[in-house]
């Protein structure tokens, strides 16, 4: 003895498997960009170290620069030569 779903059962059994495939589709692909998004952080990251370094090297480790408008302070201890 065979017995089978109603027709109405089975497209919804379908439809809800189909759903569920394309969610864990869309997950996968959001995975994906963010693991791109990190690796494009980890290069930022980077050159902001490295520029960092260079800034520091020119203005001194206690300079503080408004990255609005690019002004420089420094503390009265801390004032360049």
């Amino acid at each position: 003895m065979k017995a089978t779903v109603t027709s109405q059962e089975l497209e919804m059994l379908q439809a809800m498997n189909t759903q569920y495939s394309r969610f864990k589709l869309m997950l996968a692909d959001l995975e994906l960009q963010k693991a791109s998004v990190i690796k494009e952080i980890e290069v930022l990251k980077a050159d902001f170290m490295e520029n960092e370094a260079k800034l520091v090297s020119k203005y001194g480790k206690n300079a503080v620069i408004d990255i609005k408008t690019g002004d420089i302070t420094y503390s009265k201890e801390d004032l360049p030569n």
